[in-house]
């Protein structure tokens, strides 16, 4: 039990989140850490979900940005509002969570335990199929992807190669070390490299077994985007994170990857063959 609780900004982006924000502010209120401030930041929603928020919510601190600026540069304008406001930790979670409200209080107190520990998940689960959606992931450098891992190991707490930005407990010590969210990414794979970032620095990137939130993915409803976004943030990272022993196969990969797709284009064409045809020109032209 944590005798002094640390200051916590939970920042809560949201961009047209209409049908989940509502149910994501009602969890967190319910929290029973007595020391939290919520934000919410905006990223020009036109749904009405920041005036459903605003009205249902007065306790939360709301920020508004002239447009959608996209997953890590939305988040970092609430990290940078927390840490003026001396937060000791800030959370990063998605608006399309719930989550327990012993959740928070599980987390500090793991990350209060030792020092170096810098970046904290707990157990994410499907909000609809009860199943396990996030208990740690690896980078598969091979086939230039990643993995959640699927299966909650015994320990209290153990270690992840990166923790997802769905729900990431980042100590204000790690900002000031390695700095906020890289804004080359408009849409995921900044957490892999949030954390990779950590973890060249000495942090620990750990996920807590007993701690648990409910994801219902958006995400979902919209797969071509996701695909979009999610070939071209992979290739950002891949350029920047390889190491140097893996860049010659990871090149060729990479080659036989867009062969395929050319392939696909000419005799078995789709939305999504096209979409990911855009990738890959879009981070061709990429200044970088």
């Amino acid at each position: 039990m944590i005798l002094n609780q640390p200051k916590v900004f939970i920042v809560v982006l949201n961009y047209n989140g209409k049908a989940v924000i509502k149910k994501c502010l009602t969890s967190l209120f319910k929290l029973d850490y007595p020391n939290f401030e919520v934000v919410v930041v905006d990223n020009n929603s036109t749904d009405g979900s920041l005036e459903i928020a605003k009205g249902c919510f007065s306790r939360a601190n709301f920020i508004k940005n002239a447009e959608n600026l996209g997953y890590a540069a939305g988040n970092n304008i609430g990290v940078r509002f927390s840490l003026e406001r001396m937060a000791d930790y800030v959370l990063l979670l998605n608006n399309d969570t719930e989550v327990e409200n012993d959740f928070l209080a599980k987390l500090v107190e793991v990350a209060e335990s030792e020092e170096k520990i810098g970046i904290i998940s707990p157990v994410i689960l499907d909000g609809r199929t009860k199943e396990v959606w996030f208990s740690g992931g690896e980078i598969l450098w091979n086939k230039m992807s990643s993995r959640h891992k699927q299966n909650i190991p015994a320990e209290d707490y153990y270690e992840s190669e990166f923790i997802t930005g769905c729900s990431m407990l980042v100590k204000a010590s790690v900002f000031r070390e390695i700095g906020l969210l890289d804004e080359d990414y408009f849409l995921y794979w900044e957490d892999a490299d949030f954390s990779l970032r950590a973890k060249n620095n000495g942090f620990r990137n750990v996920v807590v077994s007993s701690s648990w939130v409910y994801h219902f993915e958006e995400s979902e409803k919209n797969p071509k985007n996701k695909i979009y976004w999610l070939v071209l943030s992979g290739l950002i990272f891949f350029k920047k994170h390889t190491p140097w022993q893996k860049k010659y196969w990871l090149k060729a990969y990479l080659a036989m990857r867009k062969a395929k797709n050319l392939w696909d284009m000419r005799f078995n064409p789709s939305e999504i063959t096209l979409t990911v045809n855009k990738a890959y020109a879009d981070f061709k032209n990429a200044k970088l």
